[in-house]
């Protein structure tokens, strides 16, 4: 079911990016200091998370183009906190997290956790829940639309 939009209606695409860049923006310099940005921290997090993980499926799971991944996989790689590998079987690569990416987690994590507190700040309890719930479910229509 779609619901009627009017042709004078704002580009919710437009006013989701532009928060993007904003939030991205608070979120690196919060970051800065421990020398990660938040979407290299959201790879180290995912991958302490998952565990090790095939490039291709990180990025489906991150929702980034493999380009841009790959970009920002390179200075991890480089810092040593991310090893890059041939899967044993295939073509596929499989990123793996290092003692030294976990130190950059424990680094970054008070610093992430001062500007999510900020920004969460903003809201009351239900309208943070009511973010996070609409976030993810425009998350999955993506997802959907891709498929």
């Amino acid at each position: 079911m779609h619901q009627a939009v009017s042709p004078d209606s704002r580009c919710l695409c437009t006013a989701l990016r532009k928060a993007s860049r904003a939030l991205s923006r608070v979120y690196d310099a919060s970051l800065e200091p421990a020398g990660l940005t938040i979407t290299q921290f959201s790879i180290l997090r995912t991958l302490a998370r998952e565990g090790d993980m095939p490039l291709s499926r990180l990025a489906d799971q991150l929702m980034m183009d493999r380009t841009s991944l790959y970009r920002t996989l390179a200075p991890l790689a480089r810092e040593g906190n991310i090893a890059l590998a041939d899967a044993r079987t295939g073509n596929a690569r499989i990123a793996t997290l290092t003692p030294e990416g976990r130190a950059a987690i424990e680094a970054a994590t008070g610093p992430w956790a001062d500007a999510q507190g900020r920004i969460a700040g903003a809201f009351d309890a239900s309208g943070w829940a009511a973010l996070e719930d609409a976030l993810h479910r425009l998350a999955a229509i993506a997802a959907e639309a891709r498929d």
